[in-house]
């Protein structure tokens, strides 16, 4: 009876020692399934922390292109203005040059006349005003009409001829005569005292033809020597003129 019961004993005592084993082994088993879901949650929480982080980079993003958008508009801007400030100074030198240019002009038109270039000017403002006061009396005494025609003819090139050689002569404080010179008023007198055909022939012979053939001689000599670069202009514009004058009254009645 004892042996039986002390088997038994031995056999309890075997088998609690079993389940606390066992018991030891599930507790085991959860720490560790504790540990791994702790692990797992913190590897989720350190995947959240970088999801936060990334989307938190990422919207960040906006304000990086925000900045980068108004660097690149004030850069525009600034790339404008230094435009515009070149432009600005450019146009200041054009307008410096300008006022150069025209400074140099006015410079040069007031520049005292040579001697040979004032007497140009007096000769030819005789000859203007002649031209003009004897074409006047010819538009009003010719019997041809041609003659009468040439008349006037004088009378318009050669009163804008004068225009110009007055302004040119103020530029160069030059006093122009005020009247023809004696010889031409004599000349004047002569031809007023004639009427019909023999004051056309008179006319195309005196006027037509052998004044203005001494004119284009002069005028061709200061389009060559004259200094005054304006007066040197005028003589080589006006010559043509003076050309179709006399080709005018070399075919005018009465020329010989």
């Amino acid at each position: 009876m004892n042996q039986t019961n002390t088997a038994r004993l031995a056999l309890s005592a075997v088998a609690i020692a079993a389940a606390l084993a066992l018991g030891a082994c599930h507790r085991g088993a959860d720490t560790t399934a504790g540990t791994d879901n702790g692990t797992a949650g913190s590897t989720a929480s350190t995947s959240g922390t970088d999801s936060t982080s990334s989307s938190g980079t990422g919207s960040s993003t906006a304000p990086s292109t925000g900045i980068a958008t108004t660097a690149g508009t004030k850069s525009s801007s600034s790339d404008m203005g230094n435009a515009a400030a070149t432009s600005g100074t450019g146009g200041t030198a054009t307008g410096s040059s300008s006022t150069s240019a025209t400074s140099t002009s006015g410079t040069g038109s007031t520049a005292p006349l040579s001697a040979a270039d004032q007497q140009f000017v007096t000769k030819a403002a005789e000859g203007g005003m002649f031209e003009v006061e004897i074409g006047k009396l010819a538009a009003e005494k010719a019997s041809d009409p041609g003659v009468k025609s040439f008349g006037q003819m004088l009378v318009d090139d050669h009163s804008a001829a004068n225009d110009k050689l007055r302004q040119i002569a103020t530029g160069h404080n030059v006093a122009l005569p005020a009247s023809v010179s004696a010889d031409q008023k004599k000349e004047l007198d002569q031809l007023s005292k004639l009427s019909g055909a023999q004051f056309d022939k008179q006319f195309v012979k005196m006027v037509g033809i052998k004044d203005h053939q001494h004119d284009i001689s002069e005028f061709e000599k200061a389009s060559k020597t004259a200094q005054a670069p304006d007066l040197k202009d005028f003589a080589t514009n006006t010559l043509p003129t003076l050309k179709k004058h006399l080709d005018t009254a070399q075919k005018l009645p009465g020329k010989g």
